[in-house]
């Protein structure tokens, strides 16, 4: 992402995971772990979308946590229809995020995987923030969000989605009463709209 990011390769349950990590200048509030979209369309940690979820993170004084699910990038192993890749996103938190505050965020296909591992973790850490954009619950069986997350959760949306369309996520979120924040124009990728995005974000996980 920038010049500082540092990169590493840790275990994973399917051999290494390639991993980027971003600090911001000052003490942190904890560390935030953010999961790319779908490995077989494409995406990888580079996601311009999940850059902008670790600049957001950075912004709020958070150390943000990327990393490439297994088979991609130089992590290893081959694509396991999220089930694999929750186990990768796991071993993530344990490794980079053992203890204190905790912020999880995905995008797409790692929104996905995201709900899943908040919904495992939230009754043992101390999750402050939940980020789920472009959620693909289109797709994929979304995770519920625990009623006690609601306030912490962030869930957002383009109106015009043509990959996951937004009535999909909402026809998700509706039976929980989960609010879910509606970009105006927006598609899957908020092209044009990343800053928008950066600070809704941001503001989101600062608070």
């Amino acid at each position: 992402m920038n010049a500082q990011t540092e990169t590493l390769l840790q275990d994973g349950p399917a051999g290494r995971l390639e991993v980027a990590i971003d600090r911001p200048a000052g003490a942190s509030r904890g560390v935030a772990v953010i999961a790319h979209p779908h490995p077989l369309h494409a995406g990888t940690m580079s996601n311009k979308v999940v850059q902008t979820l670790a600049r957001a993170c950075v912004q709020a004084d958070w150390v943000a946590v990327r990393f490439n699910f297994r088979g991609v990038g130089r992590s290893e192993g081959l694509y396991d229809e999220g089930r694999g890749e929750l186990d990768d996103l796991l071993a993530v938190i344990a490794a980079q995020a053992p203890d204190g505050p905790l912020c999880l965020a995905g995008f797409s296909f790692g929104a996905f995987v995201t709900s899943h591992a908040a919904a495992r973790v939230h009754a043992t850490r101390d999750l402050q923030r939940l980020v789920l954009v472009g959620t693909a619950a289109s797709r994929f069986a979304v995770a519920d969000v625990a009623a006690e997350l609601h306030g912490r959760t962030l869930v957002i949306h383009g109106e015009q989605d043509d990959t996951v369309p937004l009535a999909a996520v909402l026809d998700w979120a509706r039976p929980q009463v989960l609010p879910v924040l509606v970009v105006p124009g927006g598609g899957h990728f908020f092209h044009g709209q990343l800053p928008l995005l950066r600070d809704l974000v941001s503001r989101h996980v600062r608070t």
